[in-house]
């Protein structure tokens, strides 16, 4: 149990579900039509196979969930002295796991990932892919080690790894089309289109809430983070200022959402659920950034946040209705 709080598992849980929707909700709705395991019918024009088999989908979705794991692990092998200030009674490194363990199952989660990638790289002749997998790991122990500890930089550096999880699986996904048909090749062009747009949407959504959110954390840590000297926004111009940032960024997530609603307004479907499972909790959350103080109250924001990332994604379930 002690090794799953450490891994986040919920967290983990979200990774996973974001690229089983993303695949087998997003991708194949807008590519495919009478989808079975073992045919794939287009919707626009006939391809001759996928990007991954669903067992390469299978080993790249651990790969990214053992580096996911490792940067957990990583992060809280750095924040031992900050976890003892802000959240003493959930410590587990230095308690319950030793800090050698942890690092050795730092190396092993990190390693199985990379091994994992490599693989599904090489299989699929996209070797190019790995250098996308040994810089997510850098970069989680950069930021694990030093940019948490800056402005903003560090809260966008981890929020954008976390909107890359949809990237890659799009990347790794998209159907492969073999044809000399120029009007096919056109189709699959405009089909390839659409759902990068689509899942740019989705990116961006990812990126925006998980923006806000970090900010929200470094919020409710300052203590904690004062300690390491680190030159977090709340640190720097106080909570309630820092809170107004958020805020600020919460505003442009939601002229985003209207702009995405606004472009729906024909689908009835997805425009409904936007706007009660995503755009009514969103403003709900805007209400009580904008009048929280506490530490509590900040803790209760950073999980209302997560209830309507978590809404987001779900809304990729639609796609295989409409």
């Amino acid at each position: 149990m002690d090794f799953l709080r450490l891994i986040r598992y919920k967290n983990l849980f979200m990774v996973l579900l974001t690229m089983v929707l993303t695949k087998y909700a997003l991708i194949d709705s807008i590519f495919f039509s009478n989808i079975s395991f073992k045919n794939y019918t287009l919707i626009h024009t006939t391809y001759t196979g996928i990007t991954l088999t669903h067992y390469q989908f299978t080993l790249l979705t651990l790969s990214v969930l053992l580096i996911t794991a490792g940067g957990y692990i990583i992060n809280d092998i750095f924040d031992i002295d900050t976890d003892k200030i802000n959240k003493p009674t959930k410590v587990i490194i230095g308690k319950s796991i030793s800090i050698k363990k942890a690092w050795f199952l730092y190396a092993l989660t990190s390693i199985l990932g990379l091994f994992l990638s490599i693989y599904v790289s090489i299989t699929t002749e996209n070797t190019e892919y790995i250098f996308i997998f040994l810089g997510t790991i850098l970069v989680l122990f950069l930021y694990s080690k030093y940019l948490k500890k800056t402005l903003l930089f560090g809260n966008l550096v981890v929020s954008t790894l976390l909107g890359l999880v949809i990237f890659i699986t799009v990347l790794f996904n998209e159907p492969n089309a073999h044809s000399s048909n120029l009007l096919e090749v056109i189709s699959n062009l405009s089909t390839s289109f659409h759902l990068l747009a689509t899942a740019i949407i989705y990116i961006i959504f990812s990126i925006l809430t998980n923006f806000i959110r970090e900010i929200i954390k470094d919020i409710e840590d300052v203590n904690g983070d004062l300690k390491i000297k680190a030159k977090t926004l709340p640190i720097l111009i106080g909570r309630k200022r820092a809170s107004k940032v958020a805020f600020f960024f919460s505003a442009i997530l939601l002229v985003f959402l209207l702009i995405v609603l606004q472009s729906l307004k024909e689908d009835y479907l997805l425009l409904g659920y936007g706007i009660v499972f995503i755009l009514l909790p969103f403003l709900y959350f805007m209400y009580k950034l904008w009048i929280s103080e506490t530490k509590k109250d900040f803790s209760k924001l950073s999980s209302l946040m997560k209830i309507v990332m978590l809404f987001g994604i779900l809304s990729m379930v639609l796609f295989k209705l409409k």
